[in-house]
């Protein structure tokens, strides 16, 4: 008798999740996935299919030679071949099962079998009978089941369990099946049986993007397998996820009652693990393993998990292995979340320059995709902290234009209060932009040095400029950052006037002219 609150994890990532259009995994890297699944403790690890080919037969035994803990299954059509080669390829395992199928709908048995009903279930006494003899763990599932009449069903699943299969299993192999239409066919199916020495199982797919609420509904029929796959791969549209079933049992645990062994705080490593092997990218917003799971970014969400996680996660992303929550700084954040992150990188800024640099960082998520702690940084230390100087001039706009090695410029200063605007010509557009706001300020200072590099590695990262102004004696370092490169430069140079300004005010020096005295 089954265990009520026990549902045992099927895992068949290996088998029907390699059967998804373009994924080709190895020997060496079913070895891998399967030693995560272990360590994970799913109760069943479907290896392959023995006798599709001399490749996916030696997986199969390298797994079921090498993984303890875990049954090991060999799938198999109802032929004898492939339950002999099955059976020889899990040989080896601590706990092997042979999973033999075969069609029970009347379109796949008038279509694709081209077989009666009667000659069905004769099929179904021969090949669980071997399969029976040849090992002690057999189960056997109705392929198509969902579309299948329940007496026909029935009578089909009572001969496979009384010639010794232990495990029967209702696929919804097409995903046609809907929640309460399949919790009402499930609960008939075991009804009408009436086995109760063996475990119920389901495999669900997802063409409807149901798959995990169908398997949902057939635990509540009494189901008490669920076979499934990482991130939900397979044929198709692919297979009921693990972890949504899983993290869905545990979660709402009092409305399902029941539980399943695994080891959660593996999900999120597996998961990436089978990504990376397959070469099939997790979406962010994939529930439980996607990058976006345990996210944040709208200010009234980032405020509410700041005071309480549990306003806005049911789960706690340690429990699958995620690390913890992320408050993303976006254009939809909050001054909570970005105080936060402002004190984390280590700036201490009285409200009035919090509430600038929080402008400044609105304004930079409209021009860059993704806002980097490193981009932030950069336009604290150009923008808030240099700006705490008394900056005497400001940028208002620019205009650049530039053709054959030609500049010219158009700039637009506030200047204490007062707007001026002037142009010039140089030798590109950063030579013609501070010939220009030398025009406006009254004098030109000499250019040192001028440096500007990259922050981050997108192509839209932030450019951080640099200059080294001197005169009359004095010299200051401006710096300034953009996504936009001139802009940066012009900010720097205006940085450095302003530097410049407050330089020569301390020390009583007048500024005017090409060179100061």
């Amino acid at each position: 008798m089954n265990e009520t609150g026990r549902v045992k994890i099927f895992d068949t990532t290996l088998r029907d999740g390699e059967q998804a259009p373009g994924i080709n995994l190895n020997r060496e890297e079913k070895l891998r996935i399967a030693g995560q699944l272990a360590k994970m403790k799913v109760d069943v690890i479907e290896a392959g299919f023995p006798a599709a080919s001399p490749g996916d037969f030696d997986a199969v035994k390298q797994v079921a030679d090498a993984v303890k803990g875990p049954v090991i299954a060999g799938l198999a059509r109802t032929r004898r071949e492939d339950i002999r080669a099955a059976a020889e390829a899990v040989k080896g395992a601590s706990r092997g099962r042979i999973h033999t199928f075969i069609a029970t709908s009347p379109i796949h048995m008038e279509y694709k079998l081209k077989m009666t009903p009667d000659q069905v279930v004769n099929e179904v006494r021969e090949a669980v009978t071997y399969a029976r003899s040849l090992i002690d763990d057999v189960e056997f599932s109705a392929e198509d089941a969902s579309r299948s009449d329940v007496p026909f069903l029935a009578e089909v699943f009572r001969t496979a369990a009384d010639c010794g299969a232990m495990t029967l299993n209702i696929p919804d192999t097409v995903g046609y099946a809907v929640p309460e239409e399949f919790y009402a066919f499930v609960k008939a199916i075991i009804e009408a049986t009436n086995r109760p020495h063996v475990t119920w199982s389901v495999h669900c797919h997802d063409d409807l993007g149901m798959a995990a609420a169908n398997s949902l509904a057939a635990v509540r029929a009494g189901a008490r397998q669920v076979e499934c796959t990482v991130n939900g791969l397979g044929e198709r549209a692919g297979n009921a996820s693990l972890e949504e079933v899983v993290m869905s049992l545990r979660t709402r645990k009092d409305s399902y009652g029941c539980e399943t062994g695994l080891d959660t705080t593996r999900l999120w490593g597996v998961s990436s693990l089978v990504s990376r092997m397959t070469g099939f990218p997790v979406p962010p917003n994939k529930a439980v393993v996607g990058a976006n799971a345990f996210a944040h970014e709208a200010g009234i969400h980032q405020h509410g998990v700041l005071s309480n996680r549990a306003t806005y996660e049911i789960m706690n992303p340690e429990d699958v292995g995620a690390g913890g929550s992320r408050l993303v700084l976006g254009k939809h954040s909050g001054k909570h979340a970005f105080r936060q992150r402002v004190e984390e990188m280590g700036f201490s800024l009285p409200e009035e320059k919090l509430a600038d640099a929080m402008a400044i960082f609105k304004d930079l998520c409209d021009r860059k995709e993704i806002v980097t702690s490193d981009d932030l940084e950069a336009m604290i230390n150009s923008e808030i902290l240099a700006a705490a100087e008394s900056r005497k001039i400001a940028l208002r706009t620019f205009l650049v234009q530039v053709g054959e090695g030609h500049g010219t410029a158009t700039i637009t200063l506030d200047d204490d209060g007062r707007e001026a605007t002037d142009a010039a010509a140089g030798n590109g557009p950063v030579d013609a932009a501070y010939r220009a706001i030398s025009r406006i300020v009254g004098f030109e200072p000499e250019l040192e040095d001028y440096s500007i590099r990259s922050v981050t590695e997108d192509t839209d990262a932030i450019g951080e400029a640099r200059v080294v102004l001197g005169m009359g004696g004095i010299q200051v370092t401006g710096r300034g950052a953009s996504t936009d490169v001139i802009e940066a430069s012009i900010r720097a140079y205006i940085d450095g006037i302003n530097r410049l300004f407050r330089m020569a005010a301390l020390k009583g020096v007048r500024l005017y002219g090409k060179n100061a005295g």
